[in-house]
């Protein structure tokens, strides 16, 4: 499926953009699925924040037995000063996980679909495996941070191997907080692991002090609606807020190769679906 080309580009530069490889009919269905989600969720069973600026908001419970299950976390400007959604229920969520690919038949189809095969093998996963899915929807005027990170800090194996996919289910542009990657090279050593322990205490543990790249010379991926941008795991990457009155919704999908070695530290550790 992948050029020459588009592989010696992924190589050079740790990232592949390949534009409206899917259809709006695709997107839509996603779009539409998670919509449904969202509306048969109860926003008083709780209070859940996704964040990646504030980390003991992410070690919770509820985040961290979601690697099975299909959960919906709140944005961290959902809630006004008396701890009441600021907004409707369908603009407040910032994501849904982490099980979609395994437990919901629409998000299990695409997810396994020839398509995204294809991609996986021929950058080299020979036993391609779906570790975690995420529904991201970058809500206007509150739509976070997503701070500088490499997805391998979140599923190392040994030799790297993580790929992530990132599927653009709306226009993702710089008003509404596209993707935006380290501008040259593909990638750097891997700067922090994040670490579970028995007890599920967690770590983000710093590897190496070389700082991230700066905000203003990173390289904005402004795509369209269907297109797919692949990367992988020690590629840097962020995503600034989004003050504009678009959302940017996004599915994304990690895959590692089954023949590498998966890190028990890991904060997934439940059985990944075989691609």
């Amino acid at each position: 499926m992948l050029t020459n080309e588009q592989l010696n580009e992924y190589k050079e530069k740790g990232y592949l953009v390949l534009p409206e490889l899917f259809s709006e009919q695709e997107m839509d269905e996603l779009k539409q699925a998670a919509n449904q989600i969202v509306e048969d969720f109860d926003p008083e069973s709780t209070r859940s924040i996704f964040s990646t600026e504030d980390h003991d908001k992410t070690r919770n419970d509820y985040f961290l037995s979601s690697g099975d299950k299909v959960r919906c976390f709140f944005e961290e400007g959902a809630f006004d000063v008396d701890g009441h959604l600021a907004q409707d229920k369908s603009l407040s969520i910032n994501k849904i996980g982490h099980a979609l690919h395994r437990l919901h038949p629409d998000f299990e189809r695409f997810s396994h679909s020839d398509k995204i095969q294809m991609v996986a093998k021929d950058l080299g996963l020979e036993k391609p495996q779906i570790h975690q899915s995420m529904y991201i929807f970058k809500q206007p005027k509150i739509g976070g941070v997503v701070r500088w990170h490499q997805d391998a800090t979140y599923f190392l194996t040994d030799p790297i191997s993580v790929i992530t996919y990132w599927f653009a289910i709306e226009d993702a542009t710089i008003e509404n907080g596209c993707l935006q990657v380290q501008s040259s090279g593909p990638g750097m050593p891997l700067k922090e692991q994040f670490l579970r322990f028995p007890d599920d205490s967690t770590e983000l543990k710093v590897l190496h002090d070389i700082p991230w790249p700066a905000d203003d010379s990173a390289m904005p991926l402004e795509v369209r609606k269907g297109t797919l941008v692949v990367f992988n795991g020690l590629l840097p990457h962020y995503s600034a807020p989004n003050l504009s009155s678009k959302s940017r919704h996004a599915y994304t999908l990690h895959v590692t190769c089954g023949s590498t070695a998966y890190a028990k530290e890991n904060w997934i550790q439940s059985p990944p679906s075989l691609l």
